[in-house]
């Protein structure tokens, strides 16, 4: 873990209400993992108080002695406006890289991935990783959002996967359903090795229930507020399957899951 000041290179839009920033950063956040996450302070003031979440979208590249790595964020309150209003050339204080990833096997050839909304951040910075460690797998991306403006990264996920799988609540792209509803079908149809998932707690639920019903190994990215990033504050605490863990935190003991080591 790292706690350094980051360069801002970039900071643009990319969808309505959604945009890139992105960062020169020191060497040691080369070693940042897919689904690992770090923590951003937004401002200099009192305000915002705490540090804001962000999955890491992208490694887009290392020089000597420096990352430049993405975060895709959604505008969502006053701590992302105020990201939203950086300009290149300032920086802000950076923390991480944190948490677990995904797992990430030799003998996983056939993978699905799940995003909901925002929840394709992390499975950018996945599915470039696996293309870099596994060409010879198959991959297929299904990706929901609430109207095709939330479908995030669409031409970055064309260019990798073997298909992408489009669903919108509205129907203005792709199929009008759940993305669990064409994953559930082509799960049925040509089970894979393994699925990885991010996006909302019910969507993540789902996924993992479809997972569990054809006993198909299933790795799931869960988004959470939280305070520090290092399980200090207990703050993101989500449910264990077992009951004498208790509670399971999001900042340490993931983001990244076992779905069998939750209760959704």
């Amino acid at each position: 873990m790292i706690q350094d000041r980051a360069e801002i290179l970039s900071n643009a839009s990319v969808a309505p209400g959604y945009r890139t920033l992105t960062l020169r950063c020191g060497k040691a956040f080369g070693a940042a993992r897919p689904g690992q996450f770090v923590m951003l302070s937004v401002g200099d003031g009192p305000t915002p108080l705490l540090r804001r979440p962000f999955s890491i979208h992208r490694m887009v590249a290392q020089g000597a002695g420096e990352v430049t790595m993405a975060l895709l964020y959604k505008i969502v309150g006053e701590g992302t406006a105020m990201m939203a209003r950086l300009p290149a050339g300032t920086t802000v204080d950076i923390l991480g890289p944190l948490g677990r990833g995904f797992t990430l096997q030799e003998d996983y050839r056939r993978i699905y991935l799940a995003a909901g909304g925002i929840g394709a951040a992390p499975m950018v910075f996945l599915l470039e990783t696996l293309r870099q460690q596994h060409r010879q797998g198959e991959y297929h991306v299904f990706l929901g959002g609430r109207t095709r403006d939330d479908l995030l990264c669409r031409e970055i996920f064309e260019g990798l996967a073997h298909k992408v799988h489009y669903t919108t609540d509205d129907g203005s792209e792709g199929a009008q359903c759940f993305l669990t509803s064409p994953l559930e079908n082509e799960t049925r149809r040509r089970p894979p090795d393994v699925i990885m998932a991010c996006g909302p707690m019910d969507m993540l639920a789902c996924v993992a229930g479809i997972a569990a019903g054809l006993k198909i190994p299933c790795q799931l990215s869960i988004e959470s507020v939280m305070a520090c990033g290092m399980g200090a504050c207990l703050g993101c605490a989500v449910r264990a399957a077992d009951d004498k863990s208790g509670y399971l935190h999001v900042c340490k003991d993931g983001p990244v899951f076992d779905a069998r080591s939750l209760r959704l």
